[in-house]
């Protein structure tokens, strides 16, 4: 605070007068209604002098500002008074002046009461004129706002305001302190920030903005004027209104001609202000996420909200922390990354309208911070009016009944991000990735093989009257969605083409418990009930067969932010929609950084992503996908490297994409939030699937942006314990088996034949040749007769003739 030198006479002098005329005049000259009552004629000098003179003044409330990730381009704002404090610098020199013309021509001059004014009231107001006057000075104006704002109990806003000389008199101490205290340019700023102006605008910014459309920096002589004259009555004199404008106008040239009086502009111009229309904008500041700058922010904004009322640095309450958020005046600076949150609106729109029953959910997380870049799905974030409802009546046959309306195209829920009743949707094979981090945890390799064949009996208990039960038995017995055997495959073929009888096995070997836990490590809540039941001890993950196949509910964040742990080499960053958060004065917060844990190895995470980059049409040095690509398109399109998984559940009542790149993770859900059960079939490569949304999202985020490469996994976590395979050319096949189970591998006869020199019937070779994984799978081939022998070559030197049958090759030195 900075002090202003006083003449202590004068001080001296204001004190003593004060105390005189408390009992007699105050109550006369600023409350005639209160007539000489006992309080007032006992307020002498002693108990004026007594009174509080310390002031503890709190911040009014301040608007915060939510901007995109550039710090620059407006998000949402939020607030309960429409205000933001600026310095006295950035207020137009005529402004100042117009606020004393209307309220207090003497301010400059008096020490924060108005002696004479008080005499003036007194004398006016017994002479039974039909205006009464009252004496408050600006600084006393201040003074009762300061008071009601600092209140911590509706009593004390009361008393701020009530109309008693107790209250007057109250105001005077504290003014005169003030006064003491303050510089009159620094109770000038105060007051013009915290004075109301009508309309929700709070302070001369806010009131600036809504009704002109500019900074205060920039206002004219008759717009200062016209606000000047607002603050004493606002709702009266409202500009906005039909009754109010006639009155508006009177007031502000009535401000203009006293401007002319106290010297602060000429004649000439206190004309040329008054001849001006008056023109008003009248548009009030939009106000929480029903209200965000551009359509389809509101998901995103919605999932801020919800993100700061669970932080205790804000608060012990979740009351408390609305308020610091709406009252704070914080300048916050989001994750939202406008160039894919764009990109994303426009996709999932191209995909769905907004009046389709199917959500077309987008999330995009970037890997190594856990910011959420981008949130999006058809629907518009609005309450329907229940006067003039928009929304189409439920899907839930349920609810359709008994004409209830659903949550399409207006919601509020937050269908993206889980919570409040909204416990997500399953997303079929993307969740096989947990088994393959499993499964490496375990030391099996990505080269390791399984015989999957179209049906798999597993260990799994589940009601033998479910349909997914063996015939006869009560044991699981998953199939392929193709309808056929996937053969022989590795991980990265099987995750490519993504065969259930290859994964189910796998977790089987690794203990569904570990796929479970692998799952909650990377960020999978297990929100439902019955999912919940499951992954909550080890005893009920260990049965969960179905698991790696997409049957638990996520969410796209959820999803995205799984595989963002993935590309980030195994590194878990909790999902965060802020990178700085600034209190009014400037300083920043910590809470706004990233909160990140090693979660999975290095070259787990390699290993799992190498993977991952089959499914998506893309795959690097040691990556041995086979042909078959369930997202081929995506590398084609984004024309980056890229890893991910599409996922389907059962009779396709939800498809799932997850597509990445070092620097963007986009997950994709289409469901029916309404109703889970849908009849809808969900759709993947198809102009209205979820393929193109994920795809064109990544698109757009990655525009601009460095291609960079996945790191390729080691060599070891990669093939494994390789192992030579004993040849059985010519053998019998049970020898050949024998041969093959005895050598450490896993041996099955094809059911295909080929030609071979080998009589019809006995082993022609086996697939794989050479060397394999120790324990994989080593296929033998059946001989039709009547062929080449296997491996004969014919090169530089002649015909070259294979080994011996049932002899490995020497080595040759």
């Amino acid at each position: 605070m900075r002090k202003r030198d006083h003449n202590v006479l004068t001080n001296a002098a204001s004190l003593l007068v004060c105390g005189l005329l408390a009992g007699v005049v105050v109550a006369a000259a600023a409350f005639p209604a209160v007539a000489m009552s006992g309080l007032a004629a006992k307020a002498g000098a002693e108990t004026f002098g007594a009174l509080p003179k310390e002031l503890t003044v709190a911040r009014a409330p301040q608007i915060s500002y939510l901007l995109a990730s550039d710090g620059k381009t407006p998000l949402a704002t939020m607030y309960d008074e429409n205000r933001r404090d600026v310095k006295l610098a950035d207020i137009a020199p005529v402004m100042q002046k117009a606020i004393i013309a209307a309220e207090d021509h003497d301010f400059y001059k008096h020490n924060g009461v108005d002696l004479n004014g008080v005499a003036r009231a007194f004398v006016n107001n017994q002479s039974g004129a039909n205006s009464q006057q009252g004496a408050s000075t600006l600084t006393m104006q201040y003074v009762r706002l300061a008071i009601a704002y600092s209140a911590t109990h509706p009593a004390d806003v009361v008393a701020a305001t009530e109309d008693t000389s107790a209250r007057k008199l109250r105001e005077m101490r504290y003014a005169i302190q003030i006064d003491k205290e303050f510089s009159k340019d620094e109770i000038l700023e105060r007051y013009l920030n915290i004075a109301s102006f009508g309309n929700g605008a709070y302070g001369i910014y806010a009131a600036s903005q809504v009704y002109f459309g500019k900074p205060p920096s920039k206002l004219k002589i008759e717009e200062a004027a016209m606000l000047a004259g607002m603050v004493k009555a606002p709702t009266t004199n409202d500009p906005t209104t039909r009754s109010g404008r006639p009155l508006a106008l009177d007031r502000r040239n009535y401000v203009i001609d006293n401007m002319v009086k106290i010297g602060a502009v000429s004649q000439q111009e206190a004309d040329a202000a008054k001849a001006a229309p008056m023109v008003v904008k009248d548009k009030r500041t939009p106000n929480g996420c029903v209200s965000t700058n551009e359509k389809g922010w509101g998901f995103f904004c919605d999932y801020f909200y919800r993100w700061w009322l669970q932080q205790e640095t804000f608060g012990s309450t979740t009351y408390d922390r609305e308020r610091r958020l709406k009252s704070g005046g914080y300048t916050i600076v989001t994750t939202l990354d406008a160039q894919a949150q764009r990109g994303a609106d426009k996709a999932v729109r191209n995909a769905k309208k907004e009046t389709a029953k199917e959500a077309a959910m987008v999330a995009v997380v970037e890997p190594g911070t856990g910011r959420v870049r981008a949130l999006a799905v058809n629907r518009s974030f609005k309450i329907d009016d229940p006067k003039s409802p928009k929304n189409k009546i439920s899907s839930d046959p349920a609810k359709a009944k008994k004409k209830i309306r659903g949550n399409y195209p207006n919601t509020v829920n937050p269908l993206l991000t889980g919570g409040q009743g909204i416990t997500g949707y399953q997303a079929g094979s993307t969740f096989k990735i947990f088994t393959i981090v499993a499964a490496l945890e375990k030391g099996i390799p990505l080269g390791y093989t399984i015989n999957a064949q179209q049906k798999f009996k597993s260990e799994y208990i589940i009601d033998s009257s479910s349909p997914a039960a063996c015939p006869g038995t009560h044991f699981y017995c998953p199939t392929n969605s193709t309808g056929k055997a996937g053969g022989v495959l590795n991980m990265w073929s099987a995750f490519s083409q993504s065969t259930n009888t290859y994964f189910v096995p796998l977790q089987q070997q690794v203990g569904a418990e570990n796929v479970v836990d692998a799952a909650k490590r990377l960020g999978i809540q297990f929100r439902a009930a019955n999912d919940a039941k499951f992954a909550g001890t080890k005893d009920a993950a260990h049965q969960w067969g179905a698991f790696t196949l997409g049957v638990s509910q996520t969410t796209p964040l959820e999803l995205a932010n799984a595989y963002a742990t993935l590309a980030a080499d195994g590194k878990y960053c909790e999902p965060i929609p802020v990178q700085e958060i600034k209190d009014p004065e400037g300083n920043k917060l910590d809470i706004a950084n990233p909160r990140c844990e090693k979660r999975v190895s290095t070259e787990v995470a390699r290993a799992a992503v190498d993977a991952a980059r089959c499914p998506v049409g893309d795959n690097s040095s040691t990556s041995k996908c086979g042909g078959s690509r369930t997202a081929r398109q995506v590398k084609t399109i984004v024309r980056a490297p890229v890893a991910g998984k599409s996922g389907t559940t059962d009779s396709e009542k939800t498809a799932a994409l997850v597509a990445m790149t070092k620097q963007y993770a986009v997950a994709g859900i289409m469901a029916d939030p309404d109703w889970p059960q849908t009849n809808v079939k969900m759709k993947h490569n198809q102009p209205d699937g979820i393929n193109p949304p994920v795809i064109e999202t990544l698109r757009a985020a990655m525009e601009g942006k460095d291609r960079i490469n996945f790191e390729p996994p080691g060599k070891k976590i990669s093939e494994g314990d390789q192992r030579s395979i004993p040849s059985v050319t010519c053998q019998d096949l049970d020898a050949a088996k024998s041969r093959i189970n005895g050598a450490g591998f896993e041996a099955v006869v094809s059911d295909d034949k080929v030609a071979s020199s080998c009589p019809a019937g006995k082993a022609a070779g086996t697939s794989p040749s050479g060397r394999t994984i120790k324990g994989g799978v080593v296929t033998i081939q059946v001989s039709s007769g009547g062929g080449t022998p296997p491996g004969t070559t014919t090169g530089p030197g002649g015909t070259v003739t294979p080994p011996t049958p049932g002899r490995p090759p020497r080595p040759r030195g």
